[in-house]
């Protein structure tokens, strides 16, 4: 039965995509040994540079990518130590992207007259339009102020 290792070792474009993937993993090893416990976990090996034998390294923030930049040497003589060529390490800053976090914005609160030339709008379109079916969802997550909209109802009635 083929693996998938074996069904990308087939070509040669992608065994060179496995080597490169395998010596990225080596050098993601290699960085969280030399690397301080709190900047492996927050930073990794994100590429590998034949050509300039260049180590890019993500890092989390700002702070992590300033410290990282700091120890530069130490990381490159680490990297030499355990085998691997590097001249360079270059270091940006990449946020992990998490998708459980959620982003979410606060509740917008709109007018009671605002609202109901929404649903006025969402009236007079054809039953089932999108735009109608929008606006409805809008007016139903929306929290509708009560104070404005009482002295928009005074106005409206002089």
């Amino acid at each position: 039965m083929l693996t998938a290792n074996d069904l990308f070792v087939r070509s040669e474009s992608t065994t060179r995509l496995v080597v490169h993937a395998r010596l990225i993993a080596q050098l993601g090893e290699c960085f969280t040994r030399i690397a301080p416990a709190n900047l492996g976990a927050q930073a990794r090996v994100a590429n590998y540079r034949p050509e300039t034998e260049t180590v890019v390294i993500h890092a989390n923030n700002g702070a992590i990518a300033a410290k990282i930049r700091q120890i530069n040497q130490r990381l490159q003589n680490g990297f030499v130590k355990m085998g691997m060529q590097c001249n360079q390490i270059e270091v940006k800053v990449q946020p992990i992207q998490n998708p459980a976090q959620s982003m979410t914005s606060d509740k917008k609160s709109i007018s009671r007259h605002s609202a109901r030339s929404l649903l006025a709008c969402a009236d007079a379109m054809p039953p089932g339009a999108p735009l109608a079916l929008a606006l409805r969802a809008l007016l139903a997550r929306a929290s509708i102020r009560e104070r404005e909209s009482a002295a928009l109802d005074e106005t409206a009635k002089s």
